[in-house]
């Protein structure tokens, strides 16, 4: 053999060994993937478990098993997910192979929903061969539930089969799209509309399930649950460049909520927090998106902040006065530790609620010359942040400046044990996490975007009770989090989970994340089709 043909052969193993390691590793990640779903999926049945099987001190009551099994689906969802996504790569399955018998529709869709059909025709239905036009054999044909705005609808496809009656060439067919969920009934729009209704209109999947049946749709919880989960398996990626565009950012805000999550040991709810981390420039005119990130934790500990905030290269952090983020200025970074801004809103209402409750004219002047700042900010919101911090300097330095002597003047002539004089040492012990939005334009004079990002978190929380496991409410904080970017950004967030999901089944590349971020979604909420 030659010099050449060695090299050449050479080249082709090499090239063929990076191919083999290619394989490998998307075969770990796959398997990967499928364990810490499993894992997942385990931790929660366990509870369950002991549940059924501990003592009665450990039982829950009979209203209380609706959301710990939406948890055990939603995570189901994701195993099942996970697997089928590890087994399509393991086994060299191609995309868009036929439907597998195991995950054909069950049940009957009613009747009267409207059918839309939609015939996938191969790319060409000439014989390979050179023999002319092939003749039409018969068809494949399934029925998946859709739903449009207030109706609901069967979506047809067929998948016709052609075949030469000349020769004994192949049977030529369409490949099946890719689907959520594998052969099942749902649309991902149908998907999208269950997931936006639970964690953006703040409807249980039961109460869903009472709504759908009403239309003759016999949909229980469970099922909901299970399509919920195997969409946050693929929305993962999602969130996950959500957190990476949260950690450039130079400013954020953060709050905390109350999260009930069933304590079966106890027969009773423990509380849990939701943690909300914020970035949204829109009022300085800043490039960056506006982003909402929601993360579980069982505690309100300030380790909690820190451990959210770990990686980030952020420099100053919008917060509320809860002692819990102190720590957070000693932290260790090659930043720098983080720098407090506090929150007027806060400061605000104190004042407003003792103006109303007891007439203090103390506290209406505070609301007064509180107000004087927030009317300096409406005028320079969405302005550089050089013209806002200019606009400070000149218009809000003065007030802020005459307000604190006012304050410690109030504080030397009331009672020390009133709620007054409380207020007004609220104010003092933070005097300059307060005045820091007057060192940079960037900077809010409030904490009102992720108090306002907050809120809708609160009301699930009202309707749904409380979260069924730990487990479930990190899926829930994934679901919310996309959204309610989605709806920072104007985004119609049915629409866009749908099209995300239907982008990402299709294979679409991980390197391109970016573009299935909400804030690259065109189509508004008012676009409603």
């Amino acid at each position: 053999m030659s010099i050449a043909a060695l090299r050449d052969e050479n080249e082709r193993l090499k090239a063929l060994l990076a191919q083999t390691q290619t394989a490998l590793s998307e075969h770990q990640g796959a398997l990967a993937a499928s364990e810490e779903a499993r894992r997942r999926l385990e931790v929660i049945l366990g509870e369950l478990r002991r549940e059924k099987f501990g003592a009665k001190s450990e039982k829950l009551r009979p209203e209380q098993y609706h959301l710990p099994l939406e948890d055990v689906e939603i995570a189901q969802g994701i195993l099942d997910a996970a697997q089928e996504k590890a087994a399509a790569i393991i086994q060299g399955r191609s995309r868009g192979g036929s439907d597998q018998g195991s995950h054909r529709n069950r049940g009957c869709l009613p009747s009267h929903l409207p059918r839309v059909e939609r015939i996938i025709e191969p790319a060409s239905t000439l014989c390979p061969c050179g023999c002319g036009a092939m003749t039409k054999i018969g068809e494949d044909l399934s029925k998946r539930l859709d739903v449009i705005p207030a109706q609901w609808r069967v979506l047809v496809t067929r998948r016709p089969k052609y075949i030469c009656r000349r020769c004994s060439g192949p049977v030529v067919q369409a490949h099946a799209p890719e689907h959520v969920v594998p052969g099942g009934l749902p649309t991902e729009a149908a998907i999208a509309h269950v997931i936006v209704s639970k964690f953006g209109d703040h409807t249980p999947f039961y109460r869903q399930a009472e709504i759908y049946a009403r239309q003759g749709i016999r949909l229980d919880r469970a099922t909901l649950g299970n399509w919920s989960g195997r969409a946050c398996f693929h929305l993962q990626p999602v969130a996950d460049h959500m957190r990476r565009h949260l950690a450039a950012a130079d400013r954020l805000f953060i709050d905390e909520t109350t999260a009930p999550v069933l304590d079966p040991g106890r027969g009773q709810t423990k509380k849990g927090y939701f943690w909300a981390i914020v970035s949204d420039d829109r009022g300085h005119s800043g490039p960056s998106p506006p982003i909402v990130l929601f993360r579980y934790a069982p505690g309100r500990s300030g380790t909690f902040a820190e451990q959210f905030l770990d990686g980030f290269n952020g420099c100053f952090l919008q917060c509320d006065a809860y002692d819990g983020y102190d720590r957070l200025t000693e932290v260790a970074r090659p930043q720098g530790p983080w720098t407090l801004v506090h929150c007027w809103s806060h400061l605000r209402r104190r004042f407003v609620k003792l103006a109303r409750n007891s007439k203090s004219p103390i506290a209406e002047a505070a609301v007064r010359q509180i107000a004087q700042l927030y009317a300096i900010e409406a005028m320079v919101r969405g302005s550089s942040p050089d013209l806002r911090l200019a606009a400070r300097k000149e218009h809000s330095l003065p007030l802020v400046e005459a307000l604190k002597p006012w304050f410690e003047k109030q504080l030397s002539m009331i009672s020390s044990g009133s709620t007054l004089a409380e207020d007004i040492r609220y104010a003092l012990n933070h005097w300059q996490g307060l005045t820091r939005f007057l060192e940079d334009g960037r900077l809010e004079l409030d904490t009102n975007p992720v108090e306002n990002a907050i809120r809708p978190v609160c009301l699930t929380r009202k309707n749904a009770l409380f979260a069924g496991h730990e487990v479930g409410a990190e899926n829930w904080a994934l679901l919310a989090s996309i959204v309610a970017t989605c709806k920072l950004s104007d985004v119609n967030p049915a629409a866009y989970i749908a099209e995300t999901l239907e982008a990402i089944i299709d294979g679409h590349p991980h390197n391109r994340i970016e573009d299935l971020m909400p804030w690259r979604f065109r189509k508004t909420s008012s676009q409603l089709q």
